[in-house]
């Protein structure tokens, strides 16, 4: 099985170093000197790391054979490939690959369904599931704690806590302005 690890970002320097977006929680496992990843485009690869470092809180990487900035930067926006095992869990208990995750049913905690998860978008602030809803709509569900409560791989479903107005329209509107006409009892 193939799982998304990283995106090679802009060089770094001149000696063929570039920056990646980790999409991995486990990058010291999958983007180790000596890891050889395949790439899409598969054309740029597959690639082997050569070394890797952290600088200025980003992750730097350098390939084999990829000595220069051109080359460096032939390779931007390259998303990095690790071949896994399907049945190999993460090392944390809370923490799933997204092969886990896709085709769960989503459903509030009691038992309402609300779709099933055709994708999970990684984001820098947080996952999203793109979940898609009984009449084709698509909802987008942060994947945090306090919404998805519960993920179930063996009945194969997550239950989420949703608040007001995420996957329906009666959200709870308040305002300070509504606040201060409710005091000042005017009703001009």
């Amino acid at each position: 099985m193939q799982l998304v690890v990283a995106r090679i970002g802009r060089a770094h320097g001149i000696k063929g170093e570039v920056t990646v977006e980790v999409r991995t929680d486990e990058p010291e496992l999958r983007l180790g000197p000596g890891a050889v990843l395949l790439t899409d485009p598969a054309s740029a690869g597959p690639l082997t790391i050569e070394s890797g470092k952290v600088h200025s809180g980003k992750l730097l990487l350098r390939f084999e054979g990829v000595r220069d900035r051109n080359a460096a930067e032939a390779l931007r926006n390259t998303l990095l490939i690790a071949e896994i095992d399907p049945e190999e869990l993460p090392e944390e208990e809370d923490e799933y690959y997204d092969h886990q995750l896709m085709d769960l049913d989503v459903v509030l905690a009691d038992g309402t369904e609300i779709g099933r998860i055709t994708e999970i978008s990684h984001l820098p602030s947080q996952d999203l599931f793109i979940v898609e809803r009984p009449d084709g709509t698509e909802l987008m569900i942060p994947f945090v704690s306090s919404i998805v409560t519960e993920i179930d791989l063996e009945e194969q479903r997550a239950v989420i806590d949703p608040p007001p107005g995420l996957i329906d329209d009666r959200a709870e509107i308040a305002s300070s302005r509504d606040a201060e006409d409710d005091e000042s009892g005017d009703d001009a």
